[in-house]
């Protein structure tokens, strides 16, 4: 008889109960086994979809806008005398006095100073003398011929004699009218000695003194004096020839000056020189101020404000959603799929916080502000749930 059969029963249950009790903890140590491999394999997936969901960047989009208002053009200018005469000498001499000094209001035949002229005072004097002697002359011609005419008629003297007492007496009296106009000549020359205002204005500029020499410059020696007339100035501005069209005579403009902080002056577009310059590719515009206070100075430098019109095409976006990198001027945009797209530009203005956009964009694009550093073309995106619809963005 085998061992088993000699065994008691209870023996034989309790040796069941262990072989059982081994299987069921062999049975949940494979359970737990099976449930953490399970457990780490979804925690790695979890992972994984959130890293990818991490790796694709969260962006803020705003919409191209158009303008409230036009842009502001602001260029220098200069201020010039709306008449400006700088006064030369005509006769040569010494200055004898001068009566205005800078600053002073003179009236138009004013004396503004008086020349010396010894020399042509001489000269004049001279021909006088000349014309009286020619005046002689001819007065004694004509009486000779007179006498000879009416001798003529009693056949006591030739024809030919009486001719030559009728020629000698026209060539004296043509003797005597050119002595009269080199007199004439001298006396004008002499009015000169006295330099007067040519018009209503303030003297500004006097580059002369008592006991100058004076040389008649004829326009190439030293000003005397300059006379400005200035209840109204000129102003000059080199408009970019992109703005030419937009700026015609009756546009208006707006001043400012360094002298009068916070104030302006207005001013308007009275020509344009309708060219530009091949230099500078500019166009020459010529405003009109008053200055009936005087408070504005020629040869000033000046801000001249342009309100150009306002461009119904042209498009407004934040200045942080351009991209400027070595493939130009840009902006991200995104597209179909939430896909970066990127469009380039060009601008129009720059307000400093926004910027106007000129072409590359439409209305109905999504811009992204602030775009992420190394983002790319086709890259996918997500948009923030605050600008899930685009923001209106801050105006200029």
């Amino acid at each position: 008889m085998s061992s088993d059969a000699t065994m008691h029963p209870s023996q034989t249950l309790s040796r069941r109960g262990l072989r059982l009790a081994g299987i069921v903890v062999a049975v949940v140590l494979a359970a737990v086994v099976v449930i953490g491999l399970v457990t780490r394999a979804t925690q790695a997936n979890s992972l994984k979809t959130w890293t990818q969901e991490q790796a694709v960047p969260t962006v803020s989009i705003v919409a191209p806008e158009p303008g409230k208002a036009g842009p502001v053009l602001d260029l220098p200018g200069q201020l010039q005398a709306y008449t400006r005469a700088p006064i030369y000498a005509q006769v040569s001499g010494y200055l004898k006095e001068w009566q205005t000094d800078i600053g002073t209001p003179v009236k138009a035949g004013q004396v503004l100073g008086e020349i010396s002229t010894p020399e042509l005072d001489q000269q004049l004097q001279q021909a006088r003398a000349d014309l009286a002697s020619a005046k002689a002359n001819a007065d004694l011609a004509g009486v000779t011929a007179k006498r000879w005419q009416a001798m003529l008629g009693s056949d006591s003297v030739a024809q030919q004699d009486v001719d030559q007492r009728s020629a000698d007496y026209t060539t004296k009296l043509a003797q005597m009218k050119a002595a009269q106009a080199n007199v004439d000549r001298l006396q004008a020359a002499k009015a000169f000695a006295r330099i007067v205002a040519p018009f209503d204005g303030v003297v500004t500029a006097r580059d002369t003194d008592i006991g100058a020499l004076i040389n008649a410059g004829g326009g190439t020696g030293p000003e005397l004096f300059v006379v400005s007339d200035i209840h109204k100035l000129r102003v000059y501005v080199q408009v970019p020839q992109r703005y030419g069209p937009s700026i015609r005579p009756g546009s208006a403009a707006v001043l400012t000056v360094p002298e009068y902080p916070g104030r302006q002056f207005h001013a308007q577009v009275v020509a344009t020189s309708n060219a530009v310059n091949t230099t500078s590719g500019t166009t020459l515009v010529q405003l009109q101020v008053d200055n009936a206070d005087s408070q504005l100075m020629p040869g000033a430098f000046a801000h001249v404000h342009f309100n150009l019109p306002l461009d119904s095409t042209a498009l407004r976006v934040p200045a942080s959603t351009l991209i400027f990198d070595n493939a130009g001027l840009r902006v991200a945009t995104v597209g179909e799929g939430d896909k970066v797209a990127f469009k380039k530009i060009s601008i129009l203005f720059d307000y400093g916080k926004t910027v106007e956009i000129g072409a590359g964009l439409s209305a109905g694009d999504r811009v992204i502000d602030s775009p992420p550093d190394g983002i790319k073309d086709g890259d996918a995106v997500k948009i923030a749930t605050d600008d899930a619809a685009a923001k209106p963005h801050e105006k200029a």
